[in-house]
């Protein structure tokens, strides 16, 4: 009981006094997980078609927020062909999940895009599927959904 009483105490002081917590540091998988994320977003961006090579498994199924779903292929041919560019894109609210060699993304997709001289704003959530293969993290699965709007008071 004592014992007990000196260590709450002990915590409880400490906790005054400001000591930081102790921060968790990322394994080296999240660290690249996040970073493939990083890369895919700034390929968007570029319509660089090397990198979404490099970035996307042969197996890639893309869904977007309105139900059509592409290969790799489709999926390549569409972001690269210069019909639509990105204007910005922000990921927020980011989480990162690794289960053996897999790894589960979530965040928040804003963004802006331009297409026959028309802006199109795009606030989406956003699950990606990323697949360790041959040392490398691949995109291997993205679904896309309509955030429900804000309510108006």
């Amino acid at each position: 009981m004592i014992r007990t009483l000196v260590l709450s105490t002990a915590v409880l002081a400490l906790a005054l006094l400001g000591v930081p917590h102790m921060v968790m540091a990322q394994s080296s998988d999240e660290v690249a997980v996040a970073q493939a994320v990083e890369a895919f977003r700034n390929a968007m961006l570029k319509a660089d078609r090397s990198q979404f090579e490099a970035l996307i498994a042969d197996q890639l199924s893309y869904g977007h927020s309105g139900g059509r779903v592409e290969t790799k292929a489709q999926f390549i041919d569409a972001a690269t062909s210069g019909q639509s560019t990105w204007k910005f894109i922000t990921l927020t609210d980011q989480t990162a999940q690794i289960i053996g060699n897999t790894a589960i993304v979530r965040h928040t997709f804003t963004g802006e895009t331009e297409r026959d001289g028309k802006t199109n704003p795009v606030k989406i959530g956003v699950l990606m599927v990323w697949n360790k293969q041959d040392s490398h993290w691949r995109l291997l699965a993205r679904q896309a959904v309509r955030l429900p709007e804000a309510a108006t008071n």
